[in-house]
């Protein structure tokens, strides 16, 4: 059995994902790889690489999204089961994954996502201010939500990150796969991105990815530079590619 993290939060030293030769060829091309690495359990790991198509890829993989060419990829105790990865993992603020239509209102992305996660059979009224609440303050924290009025496109840039992470992460499983903070243009923004991505870490093993293969700090738990990633945009993923 994997270790949860401890009680009171506290991340174990026990291993969730480790990746041996990890590699990725799509039907147009090479991706990624091979790539090594190793996530812990609970906490915040930080993937350091380029942005573009490669990292992008990796996070797919790492939430069983996509399924390594070669290599081994064990996750939950599993080897290169990306299906049970795929049960145990949320992904959050990756376009190819979990894109949201703009012209589009909060309102009707949580009455959405409210009917995709109920019984078939269960009737499923416009969501009201309490589910907006019940859904988003886990990983707005402090900050204010938005209107359920705003449209998507509307909204301001770490608010609309904050909404679509709210949004994929609303099962809340074990693992949290969420796109690169450096996706967004302000500094302190990222800042205020990662520092809830750390308290999301206390409860749940959250990966992420940045540009920036700095230490680990501000509550941050590993960063691990990772080679090998194809530069560029996200391009061609065909359906084929994906789990």
């Amino acid at each position: 059995m994997r270790d949860a993290p401890e009680p009171g939060g506290t991340p174990s030293d026990a291993t969730l994902i480790e990746g041996h030769g990890l590699s990725v060829d799509a039907s147009w091309g090479h991706i990624y790889g091979p790539v090594d690495l190793r996530v812990r359990t609970g906490g915040v790991t930080v993937l350091a690489g380029p942005e573009g198509r490669g990292r992008t890829a990796l996070l797919l993989t790492l939430a069983g999204r996509m399924k390594p060419t070669k290599g081994e990829l064990v996750a939950f105790d599993r080897s290169n089961d990306a299906h049970h990865l795929f049960e145990n993992a949320a992904v959050a603020w990756i376009d190819e994954v979990d894109g949201i239509e703009q012209t589009i209102r909060v309102s009707d992305v949580i009455t959405e996502q409210i009917r995709w996660s109920a019984p078939w059979y269960k009737w499923v009224t416009p969501a009201r201010e309490e589910d907006l609440e019940r859904i988003c303050r886990p990983v707005f924290g402090p900050y204010p939500l938005p209107a359920m009025e705003s449209f998507v496109e509307e909204l301001p840039e770490l608010t609309a990150a904050l909404f679509r992470i709210a949004v994929g992460n609303l099962r809340r499983p074990p693992l949290l796969v969420v796109g690169g903070v450096d996706n967004l243009t302000r500094r302190e923004n990222q800042v205020h991105l990662m520092e809830r991505l750390v308290d999301l870490g206390r409860t749940q093993t959250v990966i992420t990815a940045d540009i920036n293969a700095v230490s680990p700090a501000g509550g941050v738990r590993d960063v691990i530079p990772v080679d090998n990633l194809t530069d560029g945009q996200f391009i061609g993923l065909e359906h084929e590619d994906r789990t």
